[in-house]
């Protein structure tokens, strides 16, 4: 089912009668809104929804290993494959995508804290989204607080981390997600952020280099106005690698 072909249903009960992917993705195109690899889309589940998704997701994944000639009957090590994967897929590796933010206590700041804060590494787990191949990797978090920022825990920035990572998706635009979600809660008058990751779409297929690593950054507000700022922040950063 298309989206230029979708009819027109009045009500819910009427959805009821679509699979759990088409009721979703109906809501989504009513709602006109995006709904890329890297989008949550959280607010157009509703309760129950996810588990009718394993199912389908399971269903086909076992057309996808029937279509790869493997004998899923028979064979000991696949009879529950489709199964894991789409369990995997949904509640694990793109949770990011059906799960809505997580709940993250802000606190004021009281102490008026206006002093460089780097929170990191954080250990990050992605997925390519051209192969859907894992990328896995660090991120560093740079934070120039003002009086009206927000502060929150160390382990919040680790639960916002994943839940932006856990998505199939290009590296270059997580770490813009993840700016754009630590500006809109912290509110600082600076924000860094640096990404370096293996992505195994390079290690596994293709030139098959295990070498290679990506690293890039998104520097905002003081960080990009302030050369120094950005300095401090990037040497810190080389001695906590031991460089």
């Amino acid at each position: 089912m298309t989206q230029t072909s979708m009819p027109i249903f009045r009500n819910e009960d009427d959805l009821a009668k679509l699979s759990a992917s088409e009721r979703i993705r109906y809501r989504l195109v009513g709602a006109d809104c995006r709904f890329h690899a890297n989008d949550n889309i959280a607010a157009f589940v509703k309760d129950g929804e996810l588990d009718e998704l394993k199912a389908e997701v399971q269903a086909k994944m076992r057309e996808v290993l029937a279509a790869l000639v493997i004998d899923t009957e028979n064979d000991h090590n696949t009879n529950d494959t489709a199964k894991r994967v789409a369990k995997m897929f949904i509640d694990e590796v793109f949770a990011g995508r059906y799960r809505a933010a997580p709940s993250v206590t802000e606190f004021p700041n009281a102490s008026r804290l206006n002093e460089l804060m780097i929170v990191g590494p954080i250990k990050v787990r992605s997925a390519c989204s051209h192969h859907l191949c894992p990328i896995l990797g660090k991120v560093w978090i740079g934070i120039m607080p003002n009086e009206f920022s927000n502060l929150i825990g160390l382990s919040k920035y680790a639960r916002i981390c994943d839940w932006i990572m856990s998505r199939p998706q290009i590296q270059e635009e997580a770490v813009i997600m993840l700016a754009d979600e630590l500006q809109q809660r912290v509110k600082p008058d600076g924000l860094a952020i640096v990404m370096e990751a293996d992505h195994f779409c390079m290690h596994w297929r293709g030139v098959k280099d295990d070498e290679s690593a990506m690293t890039n950054s998104v520097m905002r507000g003081a960080f990009l106005k302030d050369a120094n700022l950005r300095r401090e922040f990037l040497s810190l950063l080389s001695k906590k690698n031991g460089n």
